[in-house]
């Protein structure tokens, strides 16, 4: 964590009014462990994003019975609800599991945080509340792995998008003046969650922006939402009358679903298993937290806790993210039989795919100083000009307004490998033919290797178009750019596996593998290049004389960018996805198109592990549309989906 400690303190110093606390609103009504029935319609494990998402959802006829099972507690924590910055959630260790990777070895033998939220509401709660979501062609690409006629696509997708957000537009005299553009027909206005705008913008947010027009080929969008790649503001995750964050808890339990009696939420609660009457999904096992370790994390192996038992009525629905997901799929004997073999846990179902696929979007730390820089207010004059200063607390005060409803900004490019590198159509060919399987775990079964040659094969067309975004550059607005440097679709896949010494009493070993792939570090070159000619090779940036401070102009070859990555990329932009995937069994898929895990009956999975591949954005809104789109798949089948 000492990575993102330095992060957070970072932030803190640039936002020193990051650290006011908020009032604690009331607590949620929950019930207790002993007030849990013996039988649901659904059983939910995990309340984050998706999981409340899908319980919301099933319960609103009133009929239908639903059970959530979440390890975190509601919290009305401060962090949680704090805009400035973005990044308050992550800074409260509460809020989080405590999990660091295995050593990466090709990162100078780096541990790195794993970062998921442990808390009613998930990751939803903790995340830095850019509300972004992929082009179309990402989710076109998830359909094309089962063929043309799939309801996985953009145009299947969209009226999800639509239903998961209510979708607020910017002050109009805001958006006049910082010349922010968006499009209503790409957002809904009926949920609970959502997609919010801050009272104020640095007028160098626009400026840097406007920059992009300086390098050739550069798109811009009008709306973050169309499903094109480019240059656009986009909104928050924020409730823009509260001014504060908005997230699956607020929008998918307290002001709904937490009244409803067909609706129960246990909180502090560890699945323990899955309950199988032979492939069948018949219920859910699980224990309390405060009878696990003091950090909450580990069930100390000497001793025995008594579970609580449900039954599932119709299905068990796995929403526990990530990381988690596959974990309790392996500890329920479905998985990879040589890792449940060694971990001593009987096979019920040989799925070689859960916990495979691994992919999390990497961050690059760079940045470039401007010299000549005279656009103000910036966000460095919150702790360089006392008069800013105290008028951004001032008017906080007041009426919440001003810089501090900011979160981690607006802005920022969303670029096709065309555009920014001039051998895209040479990387892309070398791609394509790779011996992918030489890239993998050696011990990799021969169905996951021929899911990551076919998606690799589809990464590898991508890298040719500029319907897909490779590359994303945040803007500040101030005078310092970067450390906000990301690689959106990784080649490399990694792993996430239950310790067999011991299994059911410790994290699962996260091993993000990165730059496996070579290819990865020759694509992140590349970017870097990009980026450091956006700011020192731009007639719209030349007036601000950039410095550049990281990697440094000495960082030119492949090689010495290799190197420069072995220290500065972090494979996480706190992102795990893929590990449960949604891909044909033969090409190493966990569930199939209506999210149900193959060789089991009544089972599904719902969460961003069920992605194949990462769309190039944040993934929170894409889990809320997932599990919009899930909610109608159990209620309705393929039949009942919405349509654009």
């Amino acid at each position: 964590m000492a990575r993102i400690s330095a992060v957070l303190a970072a932030v803190l110093a640039l936002n020193p009014c990051l650290g006011a606390a908020f009032p604690r609103r009331l607590l949620a009504s929950k019930i207790p462990t002993r007030d849990v029935q013996e039988a649901y319609d659904y059983v939910v494990i995990g309340g984050g994003t998706a999981g409340l998402t899908v319980a919301d959802r099933l319960t609103e006829d009133g009929k239908t019975t639903v059970l959530v099972v979440e390890y975190g507690e509601l919290s009305n924590s401060s962090s949680i609800t704090t805009v400035q910055g973005g990044f308050m959630g992550m800074s409260d260790t509460e809020l989080l599991y405590n999990i660091n990777s295995v050593p990466q070895t090709n990162l100078r033998n780096r541990s790195i945080a794993v970062l998921a939220g442990k808390v009613v509401g998930g990751s939803s709660a903790v995340n830095a509340m850019m509300t972004v979501r992929g082009t179309a062609e990402d989710y076109d690409r998830w359909g094309d792995f089962f063929g043309s006629d799939s309801h996985w696509s953009w145009r299947g997708l969209l009226p999800y998008f639509k239903r998961a957000l209510n979708f607020v537009p910017p002050d109009e005299d805001v958006a006049k003046s910082a010349n922010i553009t968006y499009d209503t027909r790409f957002w809904g206005n009926t949920s609970g969650v959502y997609a919010g705008w801050p009272s104020f913008q640095y007028p160098g947010t626009t400026a840097q922006l406007d920059a992009f027009r300086g390098m050739p080929g550069v798109p811009f969008v009008n709306d973050s939402g169309s499903g094109e790649p480019g240059v656009y503001w986009f909104p928050t995750f924020m409730d823009p009358k509260l001014v504060e964050r908005s997230y699956a808890r607020t929008g998918h339990y307290d002001n709904k679903a937490a009244n409803r009696t067909n609706y129960h939420l246990v909180t502090g609660s560890k699945v323990t298993r899955i309950i199988l009457n032979g492939t069948v999904a018949t219920g859910v096992s699980f224990v309390p937290v405060t009878s696990l370790s003091t950090n909450q994390t580990v069930l100390p192996t000497n001793q025995t806790v008594l579970p609580t038992t449900v039954k599932a009525r119709k299905e068990v629905i796995l929403a526990a993210g990530g990381i988690h997901s596959p974990q309790v799929l392996q500890l329920s004997g479905i998985g990879p039989r040589k890792l449940l073999d060694s971990a001593n846990i009987t096979t019920v179902v040989d799925l070689p795919g859960v916990g495979a696929n691994f992919q999390d979007h990497g961050m690059i730390f760079a940045a470039w100083q401007y010299q000549n820089y005279s656009i103000h207010p910036s966000p460095d004059d919150l702790f360089l000009n006392d008069t800013f200063a105290a008028w951004a607390s001032a008017v906080w005060s007041a009426n919440r307004t001003g810089p501090n409803s900011i979160a981690i900004g607006n802005a920022a490019a969303w670029l096709p490998f065309p555009v920014i590198s001039p051998r895209a159509a040479n990387l892309s060919a070398a791609l394509a033919a790779q011996n992918h399987t030489a890239y993998l775990p050696p011990d990799t079964d021969p169905t996951v290797a021929a899911g990551y040659r076919a998606q690799m094969l589809a990464l590898a067309a991508a890298l040719t178009s500029n319907r897909t975004a490779f590359y994303s550059l945040a803007i500040s607005g101030g005078a310092v750019s970067g450390g906000s440097l990301v690689a959106l679709h990784p080649l490399s896949r990694g792993t996430v596996a239950l310790n067999a010494t011991d299994p059911r009493g410790s994290e699962p070993l996260v091993d993000y593998r990165a730059l496996a792939n070579p290819l990865d570090a020759a694509v992140m070159a590349d970017m870097l290049r990009f980026t450091r000619a956006y700011h020192l090779a731009n007639p719209r940036t030349a007036a601000w004389n950039a410095t550049e401070l990281a990697p440094g102009n000495a960082t030119e070859t492949d090689e010495q960018f290799v190197e420069y990555l072995a220290e500065a990329l972090s494979p996480s932009e706190f992102h795990p996805s893929g590990t449960c995937a949604m891909l044909p069994r033969e090409l190493g898929g966990v569930v199939d198109e209506e999210l149900r895990v193959y060789g089991v009956t009544g089972l599904r999975v719902v969460d961003a592990s069920v992605f194949p591949t990462l769309p190039g954005a944040n993934t929170c809104q894409t889990v809320y549309a997932v599990a919009e789109k899930a909610a109608d798949l159990i209620r309705y089948g393929p039949a009942g989906l919405l349509k654009d």
